[in-house]
Formats: structure tokens, C-alpha cells, sequence
């Protein structure tokens, strides 16, 4: 059986004949463009482009192929994805080989529901389809290997703290200039206002808190900063206590009583001899 296909298979084919000799040769130009119009049809037809939004979680290029392939030849498929995650961002560009099976698509889906989601699809016009569209749409995705989330929940060592955080003060600084120079007054706390203070220096620390307090603190930084400073001949250096009032009160009650103990004392002596001679007479 399969010789017998393939003699057949071999032979050419038999040549089409007009029923009238004399139109043999009209009869084969006719032929010839027919068979020219209709190997021609299928290269001439104008592929079209439909936008698919709204697409529910868990389809990605091969599911949508294998879905919108029922309704005709799907070329291209490009999927919106992440650069940093690599997960859907919810819309497609799908290519088909015939505009018009395009146009049946965008009218049937619209607004079909799937996945509790109402699918909105329309036909983008050829004159509006970028010609970097359906680049790397060929090759399979491949997830990225340090996703954003990763990245960011990493554990960083001290110094790779210490380089972000001046990273993004210099970013804002930049940006505070810039605003700056086109006349724009905006305040804003940014990075600035969440880095911790820095430690107070000792001499701040050794100075005296209480502005009150008369008595200053007497620290070998503060002593330092007397030595150094600057100080005339001609002022007098000397130092006057100043006593208060009440104590020079005190002392001189304190020494009347002592004048007046010790005349009490003279008295009672003198007395002493007199009864002493009256008992005895």
C-alpha cells in the first residue's frame, strides 16, 4: 500500500484542458491566476491585535494560548509582568493571524466573567501597536532570582546600614536644592527627621543644667576653659566673705548674755561675806 501511495504520490499532475481547442490558451491564463489569487489569499491576510484586562490570578502564557487558541491561530502572546517580583500585573496583548477572528474575540469576551472577574477586551487598531510589543514575548519567563520583597527583608550587616542611610540623605539633600532653586518654600521631615540624634559632646554634658543654681560645676573641662581664658592685671583678685546680718545679731546677744551671767556671778559673791558677819554678831 505505501509503494502503491508513493507511485502515485510521484507522478505529476494531469494538466487541465479547455472542452473548446481554439480557447485552449485563455483557458490556462485563467487558471494560472486562479491558482495565483488563491495560493495568495492566506499571505495577504492582516494579523490582529486584542488588549485582555482585568485577567483573574493563576494565568499566565500558556493558559491564555491554550484558551483564546479555540477561537483561532494565536501567534503572540505577551503577558505584563513584574521586573522586580515577576508576577502578573493583570493584562495581555494577544496576536491573531486574521483581524477579523480578533474583532470576534473583543466582542465575545468583553465583559465575560472569569475567575469572579469581568474580563474587558477590545481590538487595538494597527496603526496603534507599538513595534516592540510582542519583543521576548518567544522566550520562556524565567523568575528572578532576588525578588524585590527578598532584597528588602534581607539582614544587612552595619556598614550596608550605614551606606543606605547616607545613600538616601544625599537623595533628599539633592532634592531639597532642587526645590530650592526653582523658588518652591516646602518643608518636609523626610529621612532627615527619623536618623537618631547624635550624643551630646562632654562639654555640654559637664556644663551646669540649672540655670538657676548660683554654684557653678566645677569640671577639669570647665577649669581648662578658665585657664585659658584671658585675664587683666589691673582688676583686684581679692576675695570678700560677706557674712549675714543675723549671724552678727546672734553674736552680740550671745555676748551680752555672757556680761550679764558673769555680773550676776559678782553680785551673788559679794553678798556671800555680808550674811556671813550678820550670823555672826
Amino acid at each position: 500500500m505505501t509503494e502503491s501511495k508513493a507511485a502515485t504520490a510521484a507522478k505529476p499532475a494531469k494538466e487541465l484542458l479547455a472542452l473548446n481547442p481554439k480557447q485552449e490558451s485563455e483557458f490556462k491564463k485563467k487558471v494560472q491566476e486562479a491558482k495565483k489569487n488563491k495560493s495568495g489569499k492566506g499571505i495577504h491576510l492582516t494579523p490582529g491585535v486584542i488588549y485582555v484586562g482585568h485577567l483573574p490570578l493563576g494565568l499566565f502564557e500558556p493558559q491564555l494560548k491554550t484558551y483564546f487558541g479555540q477561537f483561532g491561530k494565536v501567534l503572540r502572546v505577551r503577558l505584563s509582568r513584574s521586573k522586580k517580583t515577576g508576577g502578573s500585573k493583570g493584562y495581555a496583548f494577544i496576536e491573531f493571524d486574521c483581524d477579523e477572528v480578533a474583532k470576534i474575540v473583543a466582542e465575545t469576551m468583553n465583559n465575560y466573567l472569569m475567575g469572579e472577574r469581568l474580563i474587558k477586551c477590545r481590538v487595538i487598531e494597527p496603526e496603534k501597536v507599538h513595534e516592540k510589543l510582542f519583543v521576548g514575548s518567544q522566550r520562556e519567563f524565567k523568575k528572578p532570582s532576588h525578588p524585590a520583597v527578598a532584597r528588602y527583608n534581607k539582614k544587612r550587616t552595619a556598614e550596608e546600614v550605614t551606606k543606605l542611610k547616607n545613600k538616601l540623605l544625599r537623595k533628599e539633600s539633592k532634592l531639597r536644592k532642587r526645590l530650592a532653586a526653582q523658588g518652591i518654600d516646602y518643608d518636609f521631615p523626610g529621612f532627615a527627621a527619623q536618623v537618631p540624634p547624635k550624643k551630646q559632646s562632654t562639654d555640654s554634658m559637664n556644663a551646669s543644667t540649672c540655670s538657676d543654681d548660683t554654684t557653678p560645676v566645677c569640671t577639669p573641662s570647665l577649669l581648662e576653659r578658665r585657664k585659658s581664658m584671658v585675664v587683666d592685671d589691673d582688676v583686684d583678685d581679692e576675695i570678700v566673705i560677706k557674712m549675714p546680718a543675723v549671724e552678727k545679731d546672734e553674736e552680740c546677744s550671745s555676748e551680752e548674755e555672757e556680761e550679764e551671767e558673769g555680773e550676776e556671778d559678782d553680785d551673788s559673791e559679794s553678798e556671800g561675806p555680808s550674811e556671813e558677819d550678820d550670823k555672826a554678831e
